[in-house]
């Protein structure tokens, strides 16, 4: 496999980073396979470890689900693969052959119909970086699915949106894009307004309660930050670079990437989870896209993030599991805390709410994060291929 530009750059700012890096893009490849369907295009939604008799770790993990939206993210980071890897990531198959089988199910318009803003949009983008045939389809269906005027949507599907017709654009252009592009780049930026952060909702309110409206994740940053990285103009990587600002300002001293913030000051609402996915893959291709963009360059930032997998300094331990015959060929999803109801989030959004700051330090201590989340998604290993593969086609 070519040593592409992100993993040299990776390598001079901080070498144990990128040798960590090369060991996980080598498992997602050997892991992907096991995470295939029956069905053409299909993806798991996990892989979980169970436990054994003894009470220790089972490590012969098992799927669970299904899931559309992980295999488009699949076929985005498998693409960068060369075409014998790519069979061998994909159990045989080409990205093309994948990217054909996911515009299909755009066609089906009975009980399978595809709803999901997220979902069309992820398609269209496979379909944009493949150069597949059929993207005039997608890029109708992806019309349909996110009119003008159609009302507030959750900000990680404006963001997969927008980035979607950037590719598009990208790729030669096509009748219609450069106006929906307008509108979703003036949708993120506008949801932007009188805020330090990204919330869970862009182009209105109303999909949340009342009482988290003013959180967004750690999801709802890094995607609008690329989106508007790759839109590309002066005004849309201004305001991805100060989004980006924002959440390094604030990265935990061990190179954590929050969950939850507030978006009206950009302080941390709840730290935990911590996902490893944010660690290695979305964390650095946000920033990575916003310094090919002519933003602030992250690299400190993003090398910090990536050493935390190795021994977190929650639990000690490290999230990814041993390779040895018989192991899980990935990395385990996150630290969190032992609070099965999840219940530290929604109290402090609820406080936060009230008042900006107020934590409530007590749940620290009552809710230690010493749980590690044994499973793996595909899309964690797409995106990482997907990060550290490139070029990507604006490079």
């Amino acid at each position: 496999m070519n040593v592409s530009p992100r993993m040299r750059r990776l390598a001079e700012t901080d070498p144990a980073a990128r040798d960590l890096i090369a060991r996980l893009i080598g498992r997602a490849v050997r892991g992907l396979p096991r995470m295939r369907t029956e069905t053409p295009g299909g993806f798991v939604f996990t892989m979980r470890a169970g436990a054994a008799p003894d009470g220790k770790v089972d490590l012969a993990v098992a799927p669970e689900g299904t899931s559309l939206r992980y295999a488009a993210i699949v076929a985005l980071g498998a693409r960068l693969l060369p075409p014998d890897e790519q069979r061998a990531a994909l159990g045989g198959e080409t990205v093309d052959e994948l990217v054909g089988a996911l515009v299909a199910r755009l066609e089906d318009t009975g009980a399978e119909a595809v709803t999901s803003l997220g979902d069309v949009a992820l398609i269209c983008w496979a379909a944009a970086e493949t150069g597949h045939g059929k993207l005039e389809l997608a890029l109708a269906r992806l019309a349909a699915a996110d009119p003008a005027g159609g009302g507030p949507v959750f900000t990680v599907d404006a963001a997969w949106v927008a980035s979607a017709l950037a590719a598009v654009r990208d790729a030669g252009g096509a009748p219609g894009v450069e106006e929906h592009l307008g509108r979703a780049r003036d949708r993120l930026l506008d949801a932007l307004r009188g805020r330090s952060l990204f919330s869970h909702e862009a182009g209105g309110s109303g999909l949340v309660p009342r009482y988290r409206a003013h959180v967004g994740c750690f999801a709802d940053q890094v995607y609008p930050v690329q989106a508007l990285a790759r839109i590309g103009d002066d005004r849309a990587v201004a305001a991805a670079d100060a989004v980006a600002n924002g959440i390094c300002a604030v990265q935990g001293d061990d190179g954590q990437w929050w969950w939850h913030y507030d978006a009206r000051t950009g302080e941390v609402v709840e730290g935990y989870p911590v996902y490893s996915v944010h660690q290695h893959a979305m964390a650095p291709m946000a920033l990575l896209d916003l310094a090919d963009a002519g933003g602030t360059a992250h690299h400190l930032a993003i090398a910090k993030g990536v050493r935390w997998l190795a021994g977190t300094a929650e639990t000690g331990a490290s999230l990814l599991p041993g390779a040895e015959p018989g192991e899980p060929v990935m990395t385990w999803r996150k630290v969190a805390r032992n609070d099965p109801r999840k219940a530290v989030r929604g109290v402090r959004a609820a406080t936060t709410r009230l008042r900006p700051g107020w934590r409530l330090g007590s749940l620290d201590r009552r809710f230690p994060p010493v749980a590690i989340d044994r499973e793996c998604r595909p899309y964690e290993l797409g995106w990482l291929l997907h990060t550290w593969l490139g070029p990507t086609s604006r490079e």
